[in-house]
């Protein structure tokens, strides 16, 4: 019993190890794939040019056919732009808010500051009689 179970196991880890050994192939080719891809694509697209396969060369990788209106804007690209000064215009119209309460908080600020000082003064006024009086007393 001991000697077959522990077989069994050393066939189980054998296996274990085979298939992550081969994982970590398949993952190291896939890397060198796409560095050999990456590398060919300029040569891809001189190629098909050379053919006169160019602008057609949906088989060279990350390829980007070119604009094929160029100078003129498709519906596509009037309605993209249009999202983005949608965009555009929010953010600066978020902008102008946060300038326009922080002018705001500074004159509120100023606002009450002139509010205290005139508080302050009459107050001031208030007691300047109360002060010679008793000054008055005790001298």
């Amino acid at each position: 019993w001991g000697q077959e179970t522990i077989k069994g196991w050393h066939k189980q880890a054998s296996a274990i190890q085979t298939a992550s050994q081969e994982q970590a192939c398949s993952a190291e080719d896939l890397k060198h794939r796409a560095q050999l891809q990456n590398k060919l694509a300029g040569a891809c697209e001189e190629m098909c040019k050379e053919v006169g396969a160019y602008p057609k060369c949906a088989q060279c990788p990350k390829f980007v056919e070119p604009d094929s209106t160029p100078g003129v804007m498709t519906w596509e690209e009037l309605l993209e732009h249009m999202d983005n000064l949608v965009a555009w215009g929010q953010e600066t119209i978020k902008g102008w808010h946060k300038q326009a309460s922080a002018i705001q908080t500074a004159s509120q600020e100023q606002a009450c500051s002139a509010e205290d000082l005139k508080h302050r003064a009459q107050l001031q006024n208030k007691l300047a009689g109360a002060c010679e009086e008793m000054c008055k007393e005790v001298g």
